[in-house]
């Protein structure tokens, strides 16, 4: 492909080597695309991306050694005078490299619906509602998220919940190729911040909610920074869709420049949920609503609590909009699981069992305040905290979990390359600024086993943490480990002893 055509939606500068020569970008052919220094080769147009790490401007002479045809950069580098190679500068490297990994990939978007949800909470199990609700209705719809890539029948484990553009643009040309007419998928504030999603037009943009995270070193510096990214996502957006009840709706949403809808239990939304019922029996935990305004329908979803009203809302909206109707939504709602996320496992008529990706004090105070409304006879809390991360975050989730659940088991996460049991003690420090009942069992499948053995009528146990996650990192190796697995080997070890 031509360097000219893969600059055409750019602003630039172009010149040869070290020279300063003016360039012909019309007449410099390229063989690929790459961004990793490691991947040269010649012919290849190298975007020198700066990282947390390694700069990839540091290795502008390599590539020039080495033959690339093209370097994309955005300041100054050092390379030999008498070097072919042409030297292309942009304002930023990582906005070029959206654009031109779209049109490396014949501007895939184009030949789909996409749809791109931001906010703190939902993201991930709204992305596998919708999708649900459109593969009811006879589409068939890629997904890119925290826990995985979907493309048809290919399931593609994911690094990070919004890929870097040249991935991303790479997995929605394999959709296309696949057959897929939509795709969905979650869009963090880091994966618009460093432009992972520029290059093309969402069809829809969506906010489910926002409270602080996600504010540090190497993310965002305030909490209007993140909401200021957030809100990027509906200035590249045809049609917006937000939460109405969330308290800084306006403050994401400012200078939208898309036709923009809202959802949520505010008579003031445009969709709204009412006549609210939670269902509990053995086993299941879930809700019923009513909606009026834009769709007027009766849902049902398998998961417990207003959060998941929002989410369905959420959902909802957006397959309203791109065509479903009200029995294939309601259909797919009831059929709604995601791994990881409120997933409930039978073990007993007893009492109810579910695995949460709950990891910080915010997720797991929304989790337990929300399994209270149903008035367990035991809320029985399980979880750990990673190692190598904030001492804060552990006595935050001990201190919640003190005050919210009846009983508290402290076990093991991925400790990493932290001792467990500092971990541990750790979590009891804010325990211990309560009056909340705990013990503490390191070996998580044993913590698991006595959360199951001691498991009473009417009890809700959750564990918390793990989620959708299949192993255990210690000492920088990832260890098989997944907490359904666990669950079923416990329950035939138990019958093995009956």
């Amino acid at each position: 492909m031509k360097l000219e055509n893969l600059l055409k939606n750019l602003t630039y500068e172009a010149y040869v080597g070290g020279s300063k020569e003016k360039a012909d970008v019309a007449a410099v052919e390229i063989t690929e695309v790459v961004k990793d220094n490691r991947k040269i080769t010649e012919g290849c147009l190298f975007i020198c991306i700066e990282g947390m790490n390694f700069d990839g401007h540091s290795a502008a002479g390599e590539a020039a050694n080495k033959g690339a045809a093209a370097i994309i950069v955005q300041k100054d580098v050092e390379i030999p005078a008498d070097s072919k190679t042409v030297v292309v500068k942009v304002e930023s490297t990582r906005y070029a490299m959206a654009f031109i990994s779209a049109e490396w990939f014949g501007n895939p978007a184009q030949s789909l619906k996409t749809i791109g949800i931001t906010g703190t909470k939902g993201k991930t199990t709204t992305t596998y509602l919708i999708r649900n609700m459109l593969e009811n209705a006879g589409h068939k719809c890629g997904l890119i998220g925290t826990i995985e890539v979907v493309i048809g029948d290919e399931h593609i484990h994911a690094e990070n919940t919004t890929p870097e553009s040249y991935e991303l643009q790479e997995y929605m040309r394999r959709m296309v190729d696949a057959g897929c007419d939509s795709v969905v998928m979650e869009v963090s504030s880091q994966g618009l911040m460093l432009h992972r999603s520029q290059g093309f037009i969402y069809d829809i943009g969506v906010f489910t909610n926002i409270e602080p995270d996600h504010i540090g070193p190497g993310e965002h510096k305030d909490f209007d920074d993140y909401m200021h990214c957030k809100g990027l996502l509906f200035k590249q957006c045809k049609f917006g869709i937000a939460n109405a009840d969330d308290q800084h709706v306006n403050d994401v949403t400012a200078g939208h420049t898309c036709e923009l809808t809202t959802y949520g239990f505010n008579e003031n939304a445009d969709l709204q949920a009412i006549n609210l019922a939670y269902i509990h029996k053995p086993g299941e935990l879930g809700v019923m609503f009513d909606t009026k305004g834009t769709t007027e329908m009766h849902a049902q979803v398998p998961t417990p609590g207003r959060f998941s009203v929002y989410n369905a809302l959420c959902a909802i909206a957006v397959a309203k909009r791109l065509g479903c109707d009200e029995q294939q939504i309601a259909e797919a709602l009831k059929k709604a699981h995601v791994k990881g996320r409120i997933e409930m496992v039978k073990v007993s008529d007893e009492f109810t069992l579910m695995i949460d990706y709950a990891h910080n004090a915010m997720a797991l105070k929304s989790l337990l305040s929300t399994l209270k409304d149903y008035h367990p006879t035991r809320l029985i809390c399980l979880f750990g905290c990673g190692g190598n991360r904030s001492k804060l975050r552990r006595f935050e989730m001990g201190e919640v979990s003190g005050k919210l659940a009846d009983f508290t088991i402290i076990t093991s996460d991925n400790p990493r390359f932290e001792d467990p049991m500092d971990i541990i003690n750790d979590i009891e420090t804010g325990m211990k600024k309560t009056d909340g009942e705990y013990i503490k069992i390191a070996d998580r499948k044993e913590a698991i086993r006595y959360a199951i053995e001691n498991g009473e009528q009417g009890d809700i146990i959750v564990l918390a943490g793990k989620g959708h996650e299949d192993y255990q990192e210690i000492k920088g190796v990832k260890y098989p480990m997944d907490e359904r697995v666990l669950i079923k080997e416990i329950l035939e070890e138990m019958q093995e002893k009956a």
